[in-house]
């Protein structure tokens, strides 16, 4: 599996409401809603061209479901420590809002954020999850079984791959751990970063795909710009 340096996280965990009286501003962010290989992907790190992923794909170990026999999302870690009292969950926040203001906790108390998969806009972090955008179940079934505790709490809290970003509460939670093949975001237009974003995770972690799988990441990325 590939080594990633970062720290560990998993849960979809909102915080308490924090008080807007000890915020402090951060660097205000873009949050752009992308939309095919031309457009922006936003703050979603190391996402490939659709040709890479197209390469990447055609690597991957095509194999069924492992079976999920020990899992748990405790073998995964939560959110992790990312310094100056921030976790995981707020540094995607942060990183992913525009104008987001953090109290001494590192608590997003205010900001603007787009969820990439329904098009939704939020000013209420309460209102997002932090997604895998290869669940942690997913994972499990297609390798992670076999990883140690500490290359699963790097999957996890993955911040330099595009593994995690924030949406909307509902859509994550429709989502939960399907693959591709099973849940699309309900934006068309996201589908081919989606798919790039994915294949990347599967590649660099060297996670294997289903037939189904495949040919729903190969359909998906069949909507990038030529």
């Amino acid at each position: 599996m590939a080594v990633v340096a970062v720290a560990g996280c998993t849960a979809i965990d909102d915080p308490a409401a924090p008080q807007a009286s000890d915020a402090k501003p951060s660097a205000s962010r873009s949050a752009g809603v992308p939309g095919g290989e031309a457009a922006d992907t936003g703050t979603l790190p190391g996402v490939p061209t659709a040709g890479q992923a197209r390469a990447e794909l055609a690597e991957l170990k095509v194999a069924p479901h492992d079976s999920m026999s020990g899992y748990s999302r405790d073998k995964f870690s939560h959110w992790a420590e990312q310094g100056e009292n921030c976790n995981t969950r707020e540094t995607v926040l942060e990183r992913d809002g525009a104008d987001v203001t953090r109290d001494d906790e590192c608590r997003a108390v205010s900001g603007r954020w787009v969820s990439v998969y329904d098009g939704k806009m939020f000013t209420d972090a309460s209102d997002l999850d932090i997604d895998h955008m290869v669940p942690l179940a997913n994972g499990w079934r297609s390798g992670a079984n076999t990883w140690t505790q500490e290359e699963r709490k790097a999957f996890a809290n993955d911040l330099t791959h595009p593994q995690l970003l924030a949406v909307s509460a509902a859509s994550n939670r429709s989502k939960g751990d399907q693959g591709p093949d099973e849940w699309k975001p309900p934006s068309q237009a996201y589908w081919c970063t989606y798919a790039r974003a994915w294949v990347s995770v599967k590649s660099d972690y060297e996670l294997s795909v289903t037939e189904a799988e495949k040919d729903a990441l190969t359909d998906m990325l069949g909507t990038c710009p030529s």
